[in-house]
């Protein structure tokens, strides 16, 4: 899943009052909850494909790695458009670029529900994957411009859960659909919902009356996107520490990715469930790595009000938890106490998405966080959430999907490597880029090591 936000408050770069509401509450929460249902759409449309793996595979006579293929195209276009898309959303208008978004991923995703091969169906995902590919940095950009300040991490936080919640409704819902009326009703009632949603949204929310977007765009100095790109891109990287939040974080999320699409055929040829109870069993552990992302930022934020350096441990210790427990569990005996070690190691898989996002938020200036957030974004994608899913299919098609469960767990291995490089120069880098004193060292005797 594309993460947008971070578990600490969005830097408050926008125009709108630090108090008060820049439109009316109501207004404000209607705008919330459509941008939050769009969100469900964007993650429904996405996941239900895995729901329906082994009615493709049947059908179609497909290998693993063809079936990979077909989740990773979305993240790779997500990984691959989100930063052009998202300036050209401030450009040309949020509210047109979300509104196109969501209709073009709806219109292809009816279009894969329609597809007659396997080729058609690759080109109707590379276009869910188009359309999808900004709404995530311009949706919440969207609803952070007409809320109090004082609310944007609580909706930051939100939009994480909304990510996890549409993959659980896209699995489970699809996964039922399917058993029930086929596989291509399951793509069918998700575009039919894209695009109710859209509609709805097009009518209710305008640029018009999102005033606070006006002259809030920050188009710097230079005049204009490009201009602003080619003084601040260097900014971006500018340090070794968040160069390592940005590999790390991607590369941990290869194992969640995996999780994400290979779960319910995991159920289906291991634990012979049909497609539907396969699909809402593995939502139900969709929604663990959820929580965990969440609950990662939490415990994050809470043991590094003192000593941020502290974040780094939290993502350190969900990597090695998530290794050791993934690879315990897969090795393990079908039954209750795979699922519950499982379980464990699901929650821990994507626990390191909230600390990642904070500390590229802390290690690059408040002037282009939004740029930190899609660069990241980018490192999510084409780092973890593309490969993952494919390298997987590859991997079973050679030693069966439990085999290859087995051995992707091992990319905790590289995130760890990144966490800790990134720890060792952190007070350093961020010494040099506040240019005020380093904050106190923290106690050898509080020191949370890996």
């Amino acid at each position: 899943m594309e993460l947008h936000t971070a578990a600490e408050p969005i830097p408050e770069t926008d125009t709108t009052a630090s108090s008060g509401w820049p439109v009316s509450r109501r207004y404000a929460w209607v705008v919330f909850a459509l941008s939050f249902g769009l969100l469900l759409s964007d993650y429904m449309s996405r996941q239900v494909l895995n729901a329906v793996f082994p009615d493709l595979k049947s059908e179609w006579l497909l290998s693993d790695a063809r079936l990979g293929t077909l989740s990773s195209v979305v993240a790779l276009m997500v990984g691959l458009l989100t930063f052009p898309m998202s300036l050209m959303a401030d450009r040309w208008g949020r509210v047109k670029s979300l509104l196109l978004a969501a209709v073009m991923w709806s219109v292809a995703t009816l279009g894969c529900a329609v597809s007659a091969s396997y080729d058609q169906m690759l080109v109707g995902r590379l276009f869910v994957g188009i359309g999808e590919a900004a709404y995530g940095s311009v949706g919440i950009a969207v609803v952070l411009s007409i809320f109090p300040i004082g609310l944007r991490a609580t909706l930051s936080g939100a939009f994480i859960a909304g990510g996890a919640f549409g993959s659980v409704l896209g699995v489970s819902i699809g996964g039922a659909v399917a058993e029930h009326f086929g596989w291509r009703w399951a793509f069918g009632v998700m575009g039919v919902f894209g695009l109710v949603l859209a509609a709805v949204y097009g009518v209710v929310v305008t640029e018009k009356r999102l005033t606070p977007e006006a002259g809030s765009t920050d188009t710097g100095p230079d005049g204009g996107p490009q201009g602003r790109l080619r003084v601040l891109l260097p900014r971006l990287f500018s340090s070794v520490s968040v160069i390592s939040a940005y590999v790390g974080s991607g590369l941990q999320l290869f194992i969640a990715a995996s999780l994400m699409a290979w779960l319910p055929s995991f159920f289906n040829r291991y634990y012979d469930m049909p497609t539907a109870k396969a699909g809402a069993t593995a939502g139900i552990f969709i929604l663990v790595i959820g929580v965990g992302m969440i609950g990662g930022g939490i415990v994050s934020d809470r043991i590094s009000r003192a000593f941020p350096i502290r974040k780094w441990a939290v993502a350190i210790g969900c990597s090695i938890g998530s290794l050791v427990l993934l690879m315990a569990a897969f090795r393990l005996p079908t039954g209750p106490l795979q699922l519950a070690v499982l379980a464990a190691g699901a929650l821990l898989s994507a626990g390191t998405a909230g600390p990642a996002t904070a500390m590229v938020a802390n290690l690059t200036p408040a002037a282009i966080s939004a740029t930190a957030f899609a660069t990241l974004t980018l490192a999510n994608s084409l780092l973890g959430l593309a490969p993952g899913p494919a390298v997987t299919g590859a991997l079973a098609d050679h030693m069966g999907l439990l085999g290859a469960l087995r051995v992707i767990p091992l990319a905790a291995l590289a995130a760890t490597l990144a966490f800790l490089v990134g720890r060792h120069f952190y007070e350093r880098d961020l010494l040099r880029l506040t240019g005020a004193p380093a904050p106190a060292a923290e106690p050898e005797d509080a020191v949370v090591t890996a």
